[in-house]
């Protein structure tokens, strides 16, 4: 093994030490939280390749930087095993982010939803086990269901609703992802790492999965009416994907998280009626606010939670993590890219 080189990087206004250059495979890394973490690893000296079939994610996302030293991109599924073992075989870490996204995309095409979780979890994970590759599973929030007992935390028990609402598949599969880590945890010694995201917002997101913070934005940059579904009172917590970004790469690098499931989001609560209140504000819009039933946004059976609150303990405890951004930041810097790429 050759010398281990030391460099400083900069990810915003916090200085990191790294000991060794590494080579990253990421699923899903045309993503919009994909592209992100592959810049970071990118500008930080390292090298990635990148899996993504382009289904969600956008070329457009990496093309700024397809031509960096270091990055290698497949478009495939991840789920090919022949590409995914060659590549796991030569990654040190790898970041499983490919997966479904958006509720209105999960309630609209369930089975296509499903399979896109399930099968390339299988894949990875398995590969991973045979050729001793830590893995990181990103989750979601979504898993803790209709729980009522906040802030959510990773041991607590969940309350998910019944088979007959499609909304709840994206839970349950993401749920079996999580499982199954911890099951080649326990049975081959994989190390294996799970985080719940907690609503990203940034730029490179848009509205087309039914976001709400870009498809808010969207609407008021057009001066076009803001849609709240439901009563607008439910709550949610905004992260950005920079701190997202960092808390993932951070995950990875602490041998303390491994074998945990982690929160990773904001606990600052916002009404989706004052999230909307602050994008028409903050984007000088002439946008009235709206309120349309559930039914009317996703039709018939769909449930919903009222809020949805992490636990940030296990994060600060063991990686040190806080998110540094305010929900005006995020929607500004959201705002500025969907300005600035035309896609408003």
């Amino acid at each position: 093994m050759g010398a281990v080189r030391r460099q400083i990087w900069r990810w915003d206004t916090q200085y990191i030490k790294k000991a060794q250059e590494m080579k990253y495979l990421i699923t899903g890394g045309a993503g919009f939280i994909g592209s992100h973490l592959t810049e970071y690893f990118l500008k930080r000296g390292d090298e990635v390749s990148i899996v993504d079939d382009l289904s969600t994610g956008s070329w457009s996302n990496v093309a700024h930087f397809a031509d960096a030293p270091g990055f290698h991109a497949y478009v495939a599924d991840a789920s090919d095993a022949e590409l995914m073992e060659r590549e796991i075989r030569g990654a040190d870490v790898v970041y499983h982010l490919a997966s479904s996204v958006g509720v209105k995309l999960i309630v609209s095409r369930p089975v296509e939803s499903i399979r896109r979780i399930v099968r390339p979890t299988e894949t990875a994970v398995d590969l991973c086990a045979k050729y001793r590759k830590p893995i990181l599973l990103t989750s979601t929030s979504e898993t803790y269901g209709k729980s009522e007992t906040t802030p959510f935390r990773e041991d607590m028990d969940v309350t998910l609703g019944p088979s007959c609402k499609n909304r709840w598949s994206y839970a349950i599969a993401k749920l079996l992802d999580e499982f199954y880590l911890l099951a080649h945890r326990d049975q081959t010694a994989l190390p294996v790492y799970i985080v719940r995201l907690f609503n990203v917002v940034g730029p490179r997101q848009t509205g087309h999965y039914g976001m709400v913070v870009p498809r808010f934005i969207s609407a008021a940059l057009r001066d076009e009416p803001l849609l709240v579904y439901g009563t607008g009172a439910q709550t949610r917590c905004f992260s950005s994907v920079f701190d997202i970004v960092e808390g993932l790469a951070r995950v990875t690098a602490t041998p303390e998280a491994q074998g945990e499931v982690m929160n990773l989001g904001s606990d600052d609560e916002v009404s989706i009626r004052t999230l909307a209140e602050r994008v028409v504000e903050l984007c000088d819009s002439k946008s009235e606010i709206r309120t349309i039933s559930y039914e009317e946004a996703y039709g018939p059976n769909f449930d919903d939670m009222q809020r949805r609150l992490p636990s940030l303990e296990k994060a600060r405890r063991i990686i040190q993590w806080n998110p540094k951004r305010s929900l005006d930041e995020i929607i500004i810097e959201t705002r500025d890219w969907l300005k600035a790429s035309g896609r408003r």
